[in-house]
């Protein structure tokens, strides 16, 4: 009788590049002209414990127009709805474990019926070895409701710097910084995706 033993696992993929990220997918600009807010970029890479980049991951976000609503059928509240602005995009990594997106500044969106939540923009994260994406969010450093956000008040002091998008400003245009961080000393809060969802 031969013996049954299990094979080593491996990990299927990831299959981002010939499938969500053909040139006719990406999503990397999420405001095209005309969209009402204010204009910014977000750039940043993934880097992995040992501050390696991630060159095969995939970035996606989803966030509340400049008016802070989201373009979503759940979103019903009274509050002007852009057209052209969906709120979703996706960006791949590069060699070097970068992404981008060019979108506007959200709004901020309620927390419970006396407190909103700061602005920010909800992230999903895939990767070689991720079966669960990871989920997170950027906030602004330079924007004062950060500071009072309550859900980022939910995350020990210490680490809630790595939830924060640091400005700069290149060619007369505003970019924000952040780079998401897998594992180690360093790495980037994430958050249950079902916690996220009661309180997005």
């Amino acid at each position: 009788m031969t013996s049954r033993l299990p094979t080593g696992s491996q990990t299927v993929g990831p299959f981002f590049h010939d499938c969500l990220l053909r040139e006719d997918a990406r999503r990397n600009i999420l405001a095209p002209p005309g969209v009402a807010g204010q204009r910014i970029r977000i750039e940043g890479c993934i880097l992995d414990g040992d501050g390696a980049p991630v060159p095969d991951a995939m970035v996606e976000i989803w966030q509340a127009n400049s008016y802070g609503r989201y373009n979503h059928p759940v979103d019903s509240r009274d509050l002007p709805l852009d057209p052209q602005f969906s709120g979703f995009g996706r960006s791949a990594t590069d060699e070097e474990g970068a992404f981008w997106f060019e979108t506007i500044k959200p709004g901020p969106v309620p927390f419970d019926k006396q407190r909103n939540q700061a602005p920010h923009i909800c992230v999903a994260v895939f990767g070689r070895g991720l079966l669960n994406h990871l989920y997170t969010r950027i906030y602004f450093a330079d924007d004062p409701a950060t500071a009072d956000d309550p859900v980022l008040a939910l995350v020990p002091a210490e680490r809630r710097a790595t939830l924060l998008a640091r400005p700069t400003e290149v060619d007369g245009s505003l970019v924000y910084r952040f780079d998401i961080i897998l594992q180690g000393s360093a790495e980037t809060v994430f958050f249950d995706y079902q916690e996220l969802e009661q309180l997005r």
